[in-house]
């Protein structure tokens, strides 16, 4: 470990187990999530610019995804994102069918593409952490 320019070393005898999380620690799953997202997205304000006939706008991966949407559970990054675009939605139920225009709709959609993602292609993992992960094996 690593703090302000120093490097600190915890022997491996104060820990009975190490704990890491696959998703964006062992496994380069935020790319996967951004691009559910996007698509999720870009499918919605398609249609939405259509009805309402405004020009589309498509979703940042970069900007609103890390502006709104980053950090948050599924359901609140949908509303803060169609907020910041002027557009609600009505919150739905948690089992709302993947797509159904409300929050929930939504989130279900961008959860199930991602999902499908990860079961057919898998998710990169991070050499630097699986490389932790055998050393931390071998300290023990």
């Amino acid at each position: 470990m690593v703090h302000r320019g120093k490097a600190y070393t915890i022997p491996a005898a104060v820990f009975d187990a190490v704990i890491f999380d696959l998703d964006g620690v062992v496994t380069d799953t935020a790319s996967v999530h951004a691009a559910a997202w996007k698509r999720m997205f870009d499918d919605f304000f398609s249609r939405h610019a259509a009805r309402k006939g405004v020009p589309f706008q498509p979703f940042d991966p970069d900007t609103d995804y890390r502006l709104y949407i980053d950090g948050k559970p599924r359901v609140d990054g949908v509303r803060s994102f169609l907020g910041s675009r002027g557009i609600e939605r009505p919150e739905g139920r948690p089992e709302d069918p993947p797509g159904a225009e409300t929050i929930r709709g939504l989130g279900n959609l961008k959860n199930k593409d991602f999902l499908e993602h990860v079961q057919e292609q898998c998710a990169d993992v991070y050499g630097s952490t699986v490389d932790l992960i055998h050393s931390t094996r071998k300290n023990c």
